[in-house]
């Protein structure tokens, strides 16, 4: 674990595999323990130097209000895009996970120069908030289950990992990684303020995000090769919202994971690391 300085702030980073490696840039949503340790060490395997971070306000980066951020969804954007320019190497293979993944779709889109390939992981091609008509939105009777649910305490470690372990069986991810993994981005907190703590467990920071102007209408813009993985089963961002993403982009491919949802499970990780190697 280290910092880059990039765009006046630091962002939290960890790296996995040798630095002269063709680098993954892998952007977390929001933190980067969205990305699984077995899929970094995978990719790191196949020849690749994997660097998964923590957006602003979350993890190790630059943490201020995560109630009113002073920034927006492109200078997140502009975040990847030095970050890469930063660890060198040349091009990057930019990938992003749910709120990432549109960081990910503005960041290729703004900075084309500075990335070779992209992959998109359980997103959306449009801001938070009603999507357009065509798309899919969340499913109710989920999401209802899902917010009726008190907060937790937020200073208190075993009950935010209990209460990220409830919502992912709602959702249907698996609890037992989902409490690990709330644990563990508890430990990376700075600090037990309830907002800081909201923000790093649930992206929280993305609903007063200024995410104008869209982008959905430039994805045929993108001339990197895509891949474009989505859970059959992900009730947050239903499949279609991919499906799209993939008939928009130029050449894309589609990778639905039939068993699940919105996080990554261990079983998908090979097939996954495979999909991506390929794209260079």
């Amino acid at each position: 674990m280290t910092t880059v300085d990039v765009n006046g702030i630091a962002l939290g980073i960890e790296s996995f595999g040798a630095d002269d490696a063709p680098l993954v840039l892998l952007v977390g949503g929001t933190t980067m323990l969205s990305w699984p340790d077995a899929l970094c060490e995978r990719l790191a395997a196949g020849g690749r130097h994997v660097v998964r971070y923590d957006l602003r306000d979350s993890g190790e980066s630059t943490t201020t209000d995560p109630q009113a951020p002073a920034y927006t969804l492109r200078g997140l954007a502009a975040d990847a895009a030095a970050l890469a320019d930063a660890l060198g190497g040349g091009p990057a293979h930019l990938a992003g996970i749910g709120v990432g993944g549109m960081v990910a779709q503005v960041a290729v889109l703004d900075h084309p120069d500075a990335f070779s390939a992209l992959t998109l992981v359980g997103t959306r091609p449009v801001a938070p908030g009603p999507p357009d008509d065509d798309l899919p939105d969340h499913d109710q009777a989920t999401m209802s289950r899902l917010f009726a649910r008190p907060l937790p305490d937020w200073t208190d470690r075993e009950a935010v990992a209990e209460f990220a372990a409830a919502g992912a069986q709602i959702l249907g991810d698996d609890p037992v990684a989902a409490r690990a993994t709330a644990a563990r981005i508890w430990d990376r907190t700075p600090g037990t303020a309830p907002p800081v703590q909201m923000a790093n467990q649930m992206g929280m920071v993305f609903s007063r995000l200024d995410c104008k102007p869209r982008w959905r209408e430039r994805l045929s813009e993108i001339e990197a090769p895509t891949l474009v993985v989505h859970g059959r089963r992900n009730p947050f961002f239903p499949v279609g919202n991919g499906e799209a993403i993939a008939r928009e982009i130029p050449g894309a491919r589609l990778l639905v994971l039939k068993e699940a949802a919105i996080a990554i499970p261990d079983t998908a990780v090979g097939e996954i690391t495979e999909a991506m190697l390929a794209l260079g």
